[in-house]
């Protein structure tokens, strides 16, 4: 039987963390998924990690590799879309565990033509330093103890309060826990809605806009609209370092919305015609 949806992993090395994320995923509870790890030219070690755990993680593994050249990570991700056996995508980052209902989650909210918007719990180095594969495996690394909330009250992690599954929209509702903004770190969508856009714009070369903030504005061009599903579909992201947006990435986003095109043209297709959000292009149509 194919997959009911498709779980996109974007990954640039940190093999060890990937570790811990196949391990979550191989625990989800369900198990009508594929996992697809979308692979921005890492060094071999995550493939040594995969070859590991596609014998063992008792769900269909694909590794979708283009060699390093910088920053092309919408490029990959393209790739992965293509490479997907279903009509469903999750999109997740290489640093980040889902929690072992994640994927029922996801597919249990989705409705036609509407972006899923997740968000994810910030940890604190100490957490992050103790996680083991067996922490994983057993599921205690989503349990918010002492400990946690110690951190989440010096500081030392963030959004804690994302962590607590609320499975009852009304109680969401209630308490405001919505959102409006994509992570691309958490998000779902039908496939034929991102083939709507073209996918993801790989004329972006940096963090920051490109695999988020643009894909859910073209999205909502076409009558894509966003539902929160904050306090369900839970992740936890691993401590790192602050990655930097790309002031460049940010202007050309600037660029795309003045233009008012749902379709980007470096996408799943390469388009002919001149790139009108390009710098210093003159932008021929507008909002």
């Amino acid at each position: 039987m194919p997959p009911s949806l498709s779980l996109i992993i974007a990954v640039y090395n940190k093999p060890e963390i990937l570790s811990f994320v196949l391990v979550a995923c191989a625990r989800q509870s369900i198990k009508n998924f594929e996992v697809l790890v979308a692979d921005d030219g890492s060094a071999p070690g995550v493939q040594q990690v995969i070859d590991q755990y596609r014998r063992t993680a008792g769900i269909p593994l694909t590794h979708i590799f283009h060699d390093d050249q910088g920053w092309r990570k919408n490029t990959i991700l393209n790739s992965a879309i293509r490479a997907s056996g279903s009509d469903y995508l999750v999109f997740i980052d290489g640093d980040c565990i889902p929690s072992r209902c994640f994927m029922e989650d996801h597919w249990r909210e989705r409705e036609e033509h509407t972006v899923l918007l997740g968000r994810r719990v910030e940890t604190s180095k100490r957490w992050s330093a103790s996680l083991t594969v067996e922490a994983i495996a057993s599921g205690n690394f989503e349990r918010l103890d002492w400990g946690v909330c110690m951190d989440g009250l010096r500081g030392d992690a963030l959004r804690i309060e994302d962590g607590i599954r609320m499975p009852g929209a009304l109680l969401r509702k209630i308490l405001l826990r919505n959102v409006r903004g994509m992570l691309g770190s958490n998000f779902s969508v039908a496939k034929s809605d991102l083939v709507a856009i073209n996918g993801f714009d790989e004329a972006y070369d940096g963090p920051g806009c490109g695999e988020d903030s643009d894909v859910q504005y073209r999205l909502s061009l076409t009558g894509v609209r966003g539902k929160s599903i904050r306090n369900i579909a839970i992740q936890f992201h691993v401590n790192h370092p602050l990655t930097r947006g790309s002031d460049a990435c940010w202007e050309r986003f600037e660029r795309v919305k003045r233009t008012g095109q749902p379709r980007c043209r470096m996408g799943l297709e390469h388009l002919d015609g001149p790139d009108t959000t390009a710098k210093g292009s003159e932008v021929l149509t507008s909002l």
